[in-house]
């Protein structure tokens, strides 16, 4: 039996120091979330959370991001940490005292805490400058809930313009995950995505004559089934995929007439890049076929979301080294399979070694706890610092370690 390590607790003393400053910003993020690519408050406040700090402030020309370099007493490696700003188009009911003050808007997704942990992580860094090996580049992104705004960065030159970095890092809260935990895999992490729209096409008629029309109802329904069964019977058990219905929609409240469409949205979701594009092409010629059998027609539109994301297995390494080593090896683990949601820092995975990660926030008390996209979202705040200090202890080790 070996023995668990002892926590590094220098860096978590020098975090937890600065909790109320993260709770603070946290919580000023939280009560104004803004959704999608133009996040101007957001990005004020962070700027302003930055200043003081010495480091290099670059700002987005197609979205509201904000870029942070720090350079290290010493030349050597880049290293990238990334956290995402936007929020969802969702009524919060939480209750809590810093509840959103934007109707219809929240941070169901622990974007404002991500941001929180990387600006204390650059308070750690920049009053470590001495110590640190290399460039620190902070990303703060916006629209990551379905805007690709990690795309749009790379391609204003994230992965370019301050040099070339040698690994890239993201946390993500898990709020069903016991607080201060972290969590990760080497390989395929998260799934690919996708959405699609089924139109089928009928032809109106009278219900006490269906004969004398075409019913799409049926036929849309026979669609959902038939995506069901191709999952189970043509994707491989080891490459997982989902494909869920989400709306099914047909009719009016005239009830005496068979509707002339029925339309039918939902998601796609594979870990392997090819099942994902399999999927695509064969939705399309489920729905095609199944309607000409049936005398009618059907219309596909499908919308590729992010590619699966893929973590490095020498970075992944690295991260249980390091986290062991912060926080104590009982602290970390490996996740056994991937899970099914997806994220945009995919598309950073694709082209520079790295990982995503997860940091448990579980909220004190027996539960249950509401995952996240939920308008009960409740994150335990003590998972703030060990978020911090872990970003920092990373970046301290990435850039001068080789790799």
């Amino acid at each position: 039996m070996t023995t668990p390590m002892a926590p590094d607790v220098t860096l978590l003393e020098a975090a937890q120091r600065l909790l109320p400053d993260a709770v603070r910003l946290r919580r000023l993020l939280h009560r104004r979330p803004e959704t999608g690519l133009d996040l101007p408050q957001t990005q004020a406040v962070l700027r302003t959370a930055l200043d003081g700090l010495g480091l290099e402030i670059h700002l987005g020309k197609r979205l509201s991001s904000v870029v942070a370099v720090l350079d290290g007493a010493q030349p050597g490696r880049t290293v990238l940490l990334r956290a995402d700003m936007d929020a969802l188009q969702l009524r919060e009911a939480t209750g809590l005292e810093f509840a959103s003050e934007i109707d219809g808007v929240m941070h169901a997704c622990g974007h404002d805490f991500h941001s929180a942990m990387l600006v204390g992580a650059a308070h750690l860094l920049a009053a470590r400058r001495d110590r640190l090996v290399g460039r620190v580049i902070f990303a703060f992104q916006p629209g990551e809930e379905g805007y690709a705004g990690a795309r749009l960065m790379i391609e204003e030159g994230l992965l370019e313009h301050y040099g070339k970095p040698a690994a890239a890092f993201a946390l993500h809260v898990a709020p069903t995950h016991p607080c201060g935990e972290v969590a990760t895999r080497a390989g395929p992490v998260m799934a690919g995505a996708g959405d699609f729209s089924i139109v089928v096409h009928g032809r109106v008629g009278h219900p006490a004559l269906p004969y004398q029309a075409i019913d799409p109802i049926p036929i849309a329904a026979e669609i959902v089934i038939a995506l069901q069964t191709y999952v189970t019977r043509r994707v491989r058990v080891f490459e997982p995929a989902v494909v869920t219905v989400t709306s099914f929609r047909a009719g009016s409240d005239q009830l005496g007439a068979i509707p002339a469409t029925a339309l039918l949205n939902g998601t796609i979701r594979a870990v392997a890049e090819e099942t994902r594009l399999q999927l695509f092409k064969s939705l399309r010629e489920l729905a095609v076929n199944i309607a000409a059998a049936h005398g009618s027609s059907a219309s596909v539109e499908i919308e590729p979301g992010y590619p699966p994301a893929r973590n490095d297995q020498k970075i992944v390494d690295r991260i249980a080294a390091v986290s062991s080593r912060l926080l104590g090896s009982e602290r970390f683990r490996l996740l056994p399979a991937p899970i099914m949601p997806s994220e945009d820092f995919a598309y950073i995975l694709e082209r520079v070694p790295g990982a995503i990660a997860f940091l448990g926030a579980q909220p004190a008390g027996p539960g249950p706890f509401a995952p996240v996209h939920s308008p009960q979202l409740v994150l335990n705040e003590d998972a703030l610092p060990v978020g911090i200090a872990l970003h920092a202890a990373l970046a301290l080790h990435f850039a001068k370690e080789l790799f």
